[in-house]
């Protein structure tokens, strides 16, 4: 080939390669105008009702909004808290009708479009730590009563912190890919093969309480298989295990009673089991507040969750009843949860053929362990017990022993926990 042949042969190659990034670039930006052409034109904020703003208050509860919005310590819904992703720290705006830096200047619409298809009021593309997946699924009369409750909120004048994002997770270009990728705008939809009560439910959990943000595993881009994937996934960067809520191993509750499900969502505990960790601050912050028809609405839903092809069980053996575990249970535990791990009903929770105990992640008994165990402070149970922190008086070792020991005593099959496991929950930040 001569110098000239392969000079254009090169310009060839540099063409087509420009072309097919213009092409990829011009479907990425296709892509993420989906959705746009449903917005309505904006119109100027008019006053809101009492009733319309007492419904939009209700419904931030059910969406948590002061959970991520606001700062401990601070002004609720005055922005500020970070949310902690495998790619850097994105904090929470101001949701206040501050002009410069909350809502102020926004309208019903542009609103509607944070949530409904994840961009900011200047058209930014805002990141799914914000759970627009979710929100897509929010009606535009919720949308409008959310926003005439934060409107109706005293103004704040809390600038906004930036985010603290690696390279090139930080870029609105490498966003839209993701968003390409991932993200469709979706709209809530009626099953007509179903009841009211599930209808509402599946509006519940998989718009407004965005369920699947923690009980949903994610890929390295930190996407999860579908917004409506409830089967269970580590929380990034925190990592607490968020447990499956259709796998009877786990968290699905097809098998209980509706009451003994509505009081956990409504207390924190019941008499199949209490919540910790994360889901504490959504029964604390949110679920507690709710109805008792969008509860029975949400209860009817996770009842009638399908169980998943393949439960994921890791079965272990018998543990000795003289080892290292049984010695540490016997000092730390059983004065509480009893020599035979029968716990106190609406004290002390059962240790034997508890799930929580026995699941194929021990995530969470280390967290408990090492950090304590806190239920939620709800209405129904203001003063609830708790367990103390073992960090400093335990081992990584001990931990393993004491876990190992609970996992395989009194008919548990639980798997082995290795000081390895102990050590990465430990320090996990």
């Amino acid at each position: 080939m001569t110098q000239r042949s392969a000079a254009r042969a090169g310009l060839r190659a540099l063409v087509i390669v420009a072309l097919v990034a213009l092409l990829v670039a011009a479907l990425v930006a296709w892509l993420n105008q989906r959705g746009e052409d449903a917005l309505l034109p904006d119109a100027p904020n008019a006053a809101a009702s009492p009733e319309l703003i007492a419904r939009g208050a209700y419904l931030a509860r059910a969406g948590n909004c002061m959970g991520c919005h606001t700062e401990r310590g601070g002004v609720a819904y005055a922005g500020g808290r970070g949310v902690p992703t495998p790619f850097g720290t994105v904090y929470a705006p101001n949701l206040t009708p501050d002009p410069e830096h909350g809502l102020g200047r926004w309208t019903a619409s542009e609103f509607w479009r944070a949530l409904h298809n994840g961009r900011a009021r200047d058209g930014r593309l805002l990141y799914p730590a914000f759970p627009y997946p979710n929100y897509t699924r929010v009606t535009r009369s919720d949308a409008d009563a959310i926003f005439a409750f934060l409107r109706s909120l005293p103004a704040a004048a809390q600038a906004n912190r930036p985010h603290t994002l690696q390279f090139p997770f930080d870029q609105q270009a490498a966003l839209a890919v993701w968003r390409a990728l991932y993200f469709r705008p979706a709209a809530a939809e009626t099953d007509a093969s179903r009841g009211a009560d599930w209808n509402r439910g599946a509006y519940l959990v998989e718009g407004l309480g965005h369920c699947n943000a923690c009980h949903a595993s994610r890929n390295a881009l930190g996407a999860t298989a579908s917004p409506l994937d409830l089967a269970g996934g580590l929380i990034p960067v925190q990592n607490w295990y968020a447990p499956s809520l259709a796998s009877p191993a786990e968290a699905g509750v097809a098998d209980w009673s509706d009451a003994h499900v509505m009081t956990l969502l409504k207390t924190g505990i019941s008499p199949r089991g209490a919540v910790m960790g994360p889901m504490s601050e959504v029964v604390s912050g949110s679920t507690q507040h709710l109805s008792d028809a969008d509860l029975r609405a949400m209860t009817t839903y996770l009842k009638a969750l399908p169980p998943p092809a393949v439960t994921r069980v890791a079965e272990g053996t018998p543990a000795p009843i003289d080892g290292t575990g049984a010695k540490l249970y016997a000092k730390h535990c059983a004065a509480c949860h009893g020599d035979a791990g029968d716990g106190s009903p609406g004290a002390y929770p059962a240790l034997a053929g508890s799930r929580t105990v026995t699941m194929a992640s021990a995530a969470n008994l280390v967290h408990v362990v090492l950090e304590g165990g806190f239920p939620p402070v709800t209405a129904g149970n203001p003063r609830p017990y708790g367990m103390p922190p073992f960090a400093t008086v335990l081992s990584d070792d001990d931990v393993a022993a004491l876990l190992t020991h609970l996992r395989g005593s009194w008919g548990n099959r639980g798997a082995a926990v290795s000081a390895v496991d102990v050590n990465r929950f430990r320090n996990a930040k």
